[in-house]
């Protein structure tokens, strides 16, 4: 074995003429592939020496078989140079600044030596040349040659590799003995090293042929053979090549000569980029464009973002999710199908052979059941109902049975676009029935998932040391806390949070058997004593079995989302049940909402987290998402039309505001034609105008809204207003719009303004300023929107879909663009963030030192303070 090596350093060159036929295998002369037998064809495009993709067949280089030989180059002569294409700028540059007759570059030789110097200084330094090559570049200007006293003529660059000195079009011959006529001294100057890279190389004279392996035939059903693009494109070289060189033999007319060389230059260029500006793209006779080297490499389909950076995977699966209130959030149900197509490696050892054997004499159909057995030799056996039996008794330590999924493994569950770690989670299977994945609704909000059609993937580990990693990092209750602010970004959301509201919300009783059927799902066995008894009869409240969820020693206190003031009340005995007080484990007043358990805020789970540990908290989260549902399915819960009713007089009112902010506008508008309205600072008098309009109608709205408000908020069982004020969806601004007033319609943070001539549609006046005309729409969703301002609704609505769509692919641009900016980034042990030449980009990570995974909501841990906190019993 050899010793382990670590690479100092790459090189990067350009193939040289000579290179290219060292590493060839044979020179490619027909441009044919297979004969009449289906035979490679010798020195043709699928020589046996260039590698062999056929069963049967040995490669006559290394004599691999088929997937053993990983392929040989091969080289066709090219009858005349051709310009790289991808090169074609440079040569340009290169041949402006050097000289036509000595070739040597046009500076002199104080200027060389400097720009040499600051070369080797930043080659040292592990730091970039383009800069200095760039001047190199400017600095060399055509004139008088400073060594023969040669005038330079301008040159004219031809896209894409057509280059005019003074009228004339230079050959591609031309252009290489140009650049062979360039010393090596000079080259330096260039950035290049001239042992790997002479310019003249940039202009082809031999091309490499890639070997069989890269660009192998397919059989189509017909038995018709189908051949790569690459192919193609090669035959179409060979083929002209050898018309070029019979027509030059035979002493043809220049003119056809040069039309037959620029035919090769285009197949050359179309075969290394079939995408340059300019030049039609060579097709399949399909109509297709040929997917040739450069599209095989660049972009999201290319070989590094499609198949190294991200690629597609074995053990995986895939289908629509939908919600099971039912698993716990650490859990996933799997379709028995799944689990029967998905398999997990079991090494064969003396402790687990028999349980092993079961598995195997279960065959493939029955779950959980074995799809392989892999023998010591190495041979692998597919189980069937009729080998099953024979397999198990064969087996022995040391094979292999791919054995399939099965309730409890553990598995990694991702849905895209994945934008942060959380978008991949390890889950405990649960094989189910039916066809969908099942899914807590509790672990939507990192995965940024809902149940209207998502689909996700799941991935089954396949060794030990990715089981490892799942279990460890990866399980959902090892993610509550979002690295990105510290705190919980799973919790109760929607139903849980306005079931556990109304559970907590005042003292509610509840009998014994009522009592126990809520908390039937949780882990809770026993009731505490009853809080109140009378007539003989025992209650329980809300309050108590909530608590008894709470870990036992949990002591917090806080202001709740419902609270408005309650600096006053800071007793136990809060008038309006919103200070929450939680002793020892125990609620003693406060109302449960969004603010304790839900996604992205809940202080409970928060503190439960970090003072107790991951398996508590997610023990804590599964028993308040099925006590919420327990709860809202005793109470009932439902949200229909007439929870938005009120009454006239609140109808009335609304109509007031609206039109006394109509006649405030017409004010506006009439001192502003008369002249007498006043700019506001750094204003002109026109933004003046729909700035104090803006302020008008907003004022209506707001206005029109607390009349609703005030009647809407004094039902206390209204569905809407309960989750409005729980934070369990939704908020009172909806409310407004929908029984009060929609409001003024924007569209880029205006009023609208465009549509036809002076106004926004024919109904109106030119140059109408009031608020119907500019898209105030008074009506509410209830009562309906009339035809114009349900297009001014739309044109608004429009806005928002446009930005989602937009701001959806430039964010995603972005974030791209930032990791792979930052990829290389490491905070070292002294504190400091560097790259990875040393050089420091940060004295102090994030300027503060503070890891915001284990912040506390973007807080560095003051320990002392949580320490004097504790002990005081507060938040």
């Amino acid at each position: 074995m050899t010793s382990p090596k670590r690479i100092k350093k790459i090189r990067f060159g350009l193939l040289s003429p000579a290179e290219i036929r060292k590493m060839s295998v044979t020179k490619v002369i027909t441009a044919d592939t297979y004969d009449d037998d289906g035979y490679p064809i010798d020195m043709g495009l699928m020589d046996p020496r260039l590698g062999v993709i056929d069963p049967g067949l040995r490669c006559r280089s290394c004599a691999g078989r088929p997937g053993e030989c990983p392929g040989h180059f091969g080289h066709i002569e090219l009858a005349a140079p051709v310009i790289h294409v991808g090169f074609a700028r440079l040569i340009r540059k290169i041949l402006r600044t050097t000289c036509r007759k000595c070739g040597r570059l046009l500076l002199d030789d104080k200027a060389k030596a400097d720009y040499i110097r600051q070369i080797y200084t930043a080659r040292q330094n592990g730091q970039p040349i383009d800069e200095i090559v760039k001047n190199v570049f400017k600095d060399a200007k055509a004139g008088t040659c400073p060594y023969c006293g040669e005038e330079q003529k301008e040159i004219k660059f031809e896209k894409p590799t057509g280059y005019i000195e003074d009228g004339h079009k230079l050959m591609p011959t031309d252009v290489r003995d140009r650049l062979e006529m360039i010393p090596d001294e000079d080259i330096v100057v260039f950035g290049m090293d001239p042992k790997n890279a002479r310019p003249e190389w940039m202009v082809l004279t031999v091309l490499p042929v890639p070997p069989v392996t890269v660009r192998p035939s397919i059989t189509l059903e017909s038995g018709q053979r189908s051949e790569d693009d690459l192919t193609h494109k090669l035959v179409d070289i060979i083929r002209i090549n050898q018309r070029f060189q019979e027509n030059r033999d035979a002493g043809a007319p220049q003119l056809i000569i040069e039309d037959l060389w620029e035919l090769l230059q285009y197949h050359v260029t179309t075969y290394m980029d079939n995408a340059v500006s300019g030049v039609p793209p060579a097709r399949h006779r399909s109509g297709r464009p040929l997917k040739t080297l450069s599209q095989r490499l660049k972009g999201k389909e290319g070989r590094f973002r499609g198949s190294l950076s991200g690629k597609r995977v074995n053990f995986s699966a895939r289908t629509v999710i939908s919600p099971d209130p039912n698993l716990s959030i650490n859990q996933v149900g799997v379709p028995e199908r799944i689990a029967k197509e998905m398999t997990v490696p079991v090494t064969v050892t003396p402790f687990n052979i028999e349980s092993v054997r079961e598995y195997v004499r279960r065959g493939s159909e029955r779950h959980p059941g074995a799809n392989y057995v892999k023998r010591a030799d190495g041979r692998r056996l597919k189980v069937t109902d009729k080998n099953c039996e024979e397999l198990a008794e064969q087996l022995e330590v040391g094979w292999k049975v791919d054995r399939q999924l099965k309730e409890g493994d553990i598995v990694l569950f991702n849905r895209q676009p994945s934008l942060h770690r959380m978008s991949i989670m390890g889950h405990f299977v649960r094989v189910m029935p039916h066809k969908t994945f099942r899914l807590n609704p509790a672990v939507c909000a990192p995965y940024n998932a809902d149940f209207d059609g998502d689909e996700m993937n799941l991935h089954v580990p396949q060794t030990m040391e990715a089981l490892a990693e799942a279990r460890i990092l990866m399980l959902v209750q090892e993610n509550i806390l979002s690295p990105r602010f510290g705190g919980p970004i799973i919790g109760g959301l929607h139903d849980h949070v306005s079931g556990i509201f109304l559970l907590t919300k005042g003292y509610r009783r509840f009998n014994e058997y009522e009592a126990m059927d809520i908390l039937r799902k949780t882990g809770v066995k026993d009731l505490p004593e009853p809080a109140i008894v009378e007539d003989g009869q025992q209650y329980w409240t809300g309050k108590q079995m909530f608590s008894q969820i709470l870990p036992k020693n949990l002591n917090m206190n806080y202001k709740a989302k419902i609270c408005e003031n309650c600096e006053a009340c800071k007793q136990e005995e809060c008038e309006r049940d919103a200070y929450v007080v939680i002793k020892d484990g125990d609620l003693k007043c406060g109302t449960i909402d969004e603010k304790a358990v839900g996604a992205f805020s809940g202080k409970i789970v928060d503190r439960i987290v970090k003072s107790y540990d991951a398996a508590t908290a997610k023990q804590f989260i599964d028993d308040v998402t099925k006590l919420a549902i327990r709860s809202i399915m005793k109470f009932g819960f439902s949200f229909g039309i007439s929870d938005t009713d009120i009454p006239r007089e609140s109808k009335a009112q609304i109509n007031d505001i609206i039109l006394n902010s109509e006649k405030q506008v017409r004010k506006l508008i009439e001192a502003y034609d008369a002249g007498e309205l006043e700019a506001l600072p750094g204003r002109t008098l026109k933004e003046t105008l729909e700035m104090r309009i803006m302020q008008e109608l907003a004022k209506a709205r707001d206005g029109a809204g607390s009349i609703a408000g005030k009647f809407l908020g004094s039902q206390g069982d209204n569905s809407a207003v309960i989750m409005a004020r729980s934070g369990a969806r939704g908020s009172f601004l909806n409310l407004t719009q929908v029984a009060g007033s929609v409001g003024q319609q924007s569209v880029r943070g205006e009023r609208i303004m465009r549509g036809y001539g002076d106004r926004t549609l024919p109904h109106f006046q030119a140059g109408d300023l009031g608020a119907d005309a500019r898209g105030f729409v008074e009506s509410s969703y209830k009562k309906g929107l009339n035809p114009t301002e349900f297009f001014f609704h739309a044109m608004g609505g429009r806005e928002g879909l446009v930005d989602t769509a937009v701001r959806t692919s430039q964010s995603g641009y972005l974030q791209r663009r930032l990791v792979n900016a930052l990829q290389d980034l490491e905070v070292k042990h002294d504190g400091t963030v560097r790259e990875t030449r040393g050089v420091i980009v940060q004295f102090q990570y994030g300027e503060d030192g503070v890891d915001p995974m284990k912040s506390d909501y973007g807080e560095g841990v003051n320990v002392q303070r949580i320490v004097d906190s504790v002990v005081k019993g507060g938040d």
